[in-house]
């Protein structure tokens, strides 16, 4: 099959259509919407920022809550009704229970995605909300722990990922 590429895209609203733009026309099949820049916003402002950006493409948006950008369920579900393009869902927060009410509101609308760092220490917890994946930092530099850590929790094989866990990542 094919490889996508996901090109990242951020900053101030300008910048980030101006990133999405050019990625698009130079052949990126989805984008990554990473938090602006620095400053919190209300729910308002995140809203028009996805908003200017999945409008300013034809091409799929995952948004990345994380840090000072942290979409709501109700500010998440406005989106997803008037930005078609709008594919995914990457949660950098760890917050649990805005992630099962996301992922419950959604249902089937959205792809969702784990990107806590050190994503396999939530990866259970994220399974458990309905998320399919995480991305996984540790694959960088010891990828043959990372997928079988993968495959052991997509198997449902929880001791050998608890023996991983207490063996590797907690340490």
């Amino acid at each position: 099959g094919k490889t996508a590429i996901v090109s990242g895209c951020g900053y101030g609203t300008e910048m980030a259509v101006e990133i999405a733009r050019a990625a698009e026309k130079a052949g990126a099949d989805g984008l990554l919407l990473l938090p602006h820049y620095l400053i919190d916003a209300p729910q308002e402002g995140l809203y028009a920022h996805v908003k200017a950006v999945c409008d300013a493409v034809g091409i799929g948006v995952m948004v990345y809550n994380r840090d000072n950008s942290v979409l709501q369920v109700e500010t998440l579900a406005r989106l997803c009704e008037v930005c078609p393009n709008l594919v995914g869902f990457k949660d950098g927060t760890g917050q649990i229970g805005l992630v099962r009410q996301i992922t419950a509101v959604m249902g089937d609308r959205l792809t969702y995605l784990g990107g806590m760092p050190t994503a396999e220490l939530f990866a259970e917890a994220y399974l458990g909300a309905g998320f399919t994946t995480y991305s996984s930092a540790v694959f960088n530099f010891v990828p043959g722990l990372a997928v079988e850590f993968y495959k052991a929790l997509r198997a449902g094989e929880r001791a050998t990922c608890e023996r991983i866990l207490k063996d590797f990542f907690y340490p």
